[in-house]
C-alpha cells in the first residue's frame, strides 16, 4: 500500500498559504452587517502578513477567524432583512384596515 500524496509545500515546508477569505468578509460588509464586516476585513487582511513572517498558525487562526465573522454577519444580515420584512408587511396590512 502506498502513502498518499504530500500536500503541496512552498520553500518553507509550510504549506500552501490559507484562504484569507476577504472577498466573503468584504460582502458580509456591504450586503449584510457592517460592525461584523469590518471585523473581518481586518482578521483577513492579517492573513498573508502573518504568513509571510512565519506565523502559520497565527494565519491560519486569523483565517478561521475571517471566515466566522463574515458569516455571522451574513447571518445577523439576513435575520434583520427578515424581521425588517415582517415589520413591514404587518405595518402595512393594519395601516389598509
Amino acid at each position: 500500500m502506498t502513502a498518499p500524496p504530500p500536500p503541496p509545500y512552498d520553500q518553507t515546508g509550510a504549506g500552501a498559504p490559507p484562504n484569507n477569505n476577504l472577498v466573503w468578509a468584504i460582502l458580509s460588509t456591504i450586503l449584510c452587517c457592517l460592525p461584523l464586516g469590518i471585523l473581518a476585513i481586518v482578521k483577513a487582511s492579517q492573513v498573508n502578513s502573518l504568513w509571510a513572517q512565519g506565523q502559520y498558525d497565527a494565519a491560519r487562526k486569523s483565517a478561521d477567524d475571517a471566515r466566522k465573522w463574515s458569516v455571522w454577519g451574513a447571518v445577523i444580515g439576513l435575520v434583520l432583512g427578515i424581521v425588517y420584512l415582517i415589520v413591514v408587511i404587518v405595518v402595512n396590512g393594519s395601516s389598509s384596515s
